[in-house]
């Protein structure tokens, strides 16, 4: 495992990962722990992978750091969760600015409590003009209401008469996503055993390749990030084609 970033072929790079980071809660709870417990450890999880995306050559990783559903937890992990949040954000921010990574959200902002939505708009603003790995935060996230606040924008377009109904096209919905110039993931990574994508870039994962983990998401290492890499890379992605047509360009 040590090497397994030395035998990772550096000019197929995946340019975006999305990562369902799960297990933190049930992590906790097998070391008798308060589940915010593991929400604490989990943010060391993300510290590495970010370093690991960052030194794979990564353009894009997108976290699900919280959805719409989350809302719906006792109000004690939820006010413990943005408070993690907010001192995370300032805790990391000058070390993303060091290594150049720039910071984007997506998701319902307006709904997180006032500090830290201005905590995270301080770290947005200071990093909007560094190249390296965009770092991207789904926060108060729901992917279906992704694409309901899209339907609407383009049929208000249609009201009036900004757009015609026959030319409404894929492209048009994804440039009526939260951000349209973060592309598609290549990679959807779910830690912590389970298998469904839990209203995740739904629009967005249609040719994406999954990797469902059993290691809970405070265990997760860099090496497990490079072993997903490595293992993307002998699949065939064939986006509807046969498998002839794929390799014959």
């Amino acid at each position: 495992m040590e090497n397994i970033i030395n035998q990772i072929d550096k000019s197929r790079i995946p340019s975006h990962i999305a990562i369902i980071m799960d297990g933190n809660g049930r992590w906790a709870q097998k070391q008798s722990q308060q589940r915010i417990f593991g929400h604490q450890h989990g943010v060391e999880a993300v510290r590495r992978v970010i370093e690991a995306a960052a030194q794979a050559g990564v353009k894009f990783l997108t976290l699900y750091t919280f959805s719409t559903e989350n809302w719906n937890r006792p109000k004690e992990e939820v006010d413990a969760l943005m408070s993690l949040l907010v001192k995370a954000v300032h805790t990391e921010l000058e070390k993303l600015k060091k290594n150049n990574v720039r910071l984007k959200a997506i998701g319902d902002l307006s709904a997180l409590p006032q500090t830290c939505y201005e905590e995270l708009q301080k770290a947005l603003n200071e990093t909007a003009d560094d190249t390296g790995l965009t770092v991207v935060l789904a926060l108060s996230y729901s992917g279906r209401t992704e694409l309901e606040n899209a339907v609407r924008q383009i049929a208000e377009k249609v009201e009036k008469a900004q757009l015609k109904a026959s030319e409404i096209s894929v492209q048009t919905i994804q440039n009526h996503l939260y951000d349209d110039t973060i592309p598609n993931p290549d990679i959807l990574i779910r830690t912590g055993g389970e298998c469904r994508i839990s209203n995740f870039l739904l629009w967005q994962i249609a040719y994406t390749e999954m990797f469902f983990l059993p290691v809970m998401w405070p265990d997760f290492q860099k090496e497990d990030l490079w072993q997903v890499i490595y293992d993307f890379q002998s699949r065939e992605r064939r986006f509807g084609k046969t498998g002839e047509q794929v390799r014959s360009h």
